[in-house]
């Protein structure tokens, strides 16, 4: 290791990474295997079945992300701590359930001027690709939460 890279900074930057591989690949687990066909229709509803189902999500989607998470620490020998974990995980269950609702992400399209993207089923649906694009950027930054408080 050349002696001017910090060894704390290259710790940090090792767990960053790793934190954002297992939360990827947690997400993908989360949102399209574990997630049921009741959750995804009616997560966005309004009222308590909307409430609930989201809820239901949340809580499959994040127990998902948590074993992926510390499950591949623990195989490599990396200590996260409790705080980066829990910091990391509450700011994306945080930004995950407000996306999830979708009309934050068809306000977001609409004001970058792209109302039609929002609208348009093929050949890829514009919402999902927004909504995936936009819980990517959220889990980058729940892995820095992880690394930056172990």
């Amino acid at each position: 290791m050349p002696s001017d890279v910090d060894p704390e900074v290259l710790y940090r930057s090792v767990i960053f990474a790793v934190a954002l591989v297992a939360l990827l690949v947690g997400h993908q687990l989360g949102d399209h295997v574990f997630q049921t066909d009741r959750q995804a229709l009616n997560k966005a509803s309004a009222g308590r079945a909307g409430a609930a189902a989201l809820a239901r999500h949340l809580l499959g989607y994040h127990l998902t992300a948590a074993v992926v998470l510390v499950g591949t620490a623990a195989v490599l020998g990396l200590p996260l701590s409790v705080a980066g974990v829990t910091a990391g995980l509450a700011f994306s269950a945080a930004t995950h359930g407000f996306l999830d609702r979708r009309w934050p992400v068809r306000a977001l399209l609409r004001a970058t001027g792209s109302p039609g993207f929002a609208e348009v089923t093929t050949p890829v649906c514009g919402m999902y690709v927004a909504d995936q694009a936009l819980h990517q950027g959220a889990l980058l930054v729940s892995a820095l939460l992880v690394a930056g408080l172990s």
